[in-house]
């Protein structure tokens, strides 16, 4: 029996339908999975002037600070250190899941994920992926959608 992680415990408790993946590489998803690269978003945490937030966005692309000031309402974002974003979100970096985080931080998720009928997302574990609904992802982070991947 695996342990869940707090992550895939919310969302169980929410009652979101959602399948658990395990990978060791992205380039495992060539190997007749029918997942794009760009279905599997991943999960990074920014440093705003006054708080820590979260960007999700795919795998093979790159956050825009910029952008994600933006919709977050601010005039400037960073990446938040390592530490910090494991001590606000109770995971470990490779590993950080929009679900179930130790703290609910305000979260901004790239609208490229409304183009799919479900999205890859760690599950809260390194290697651990969750399959969900966007619209499953977008309202149990309370999520601002905006275009923040270049």
């Amino acid at each position: 029996m695996v342990t869940a992680t707090p992550g895939l415990a919310a969302l169980v408790k929410a009652g979101v339908p959602h399948e658990v993946l395990h990978f060791e590489v992205i380039g495992d998803l060539s190997n007749g999975t029918g997942i794009a690269p760009e279905q599997v978003f991943k999960t990074l945490i920014v440093a705003l002037p006054r708080e820590l937030a979260v960007a999700v966005i795919p795998v093979p692309s790159k956050l825009s600070l910029k952008a994600a000031a933006a919709a977050l309402g601010v005039a400037k974002a960073s990446m938040a250190e390592p530490a910090a974003a494991e001590r606000s979100t109770g995971y470990v970096v490779g590993g950080i899941s929009p679900f179930g985080q130790r703290k609910r931080l305000r979260t901004v998720v790239d609208s490229s994920a409304l183009r799919w009928e479900r999205v890859l997302c760690s599950a809260g574990r390194r290697h651990w992926d969750v399959a969900v609904a966007p619209h499953d992802l977008i309202r149990l982070t309370d999520a601002v959608i905006w275009d923040i991947a270049v």
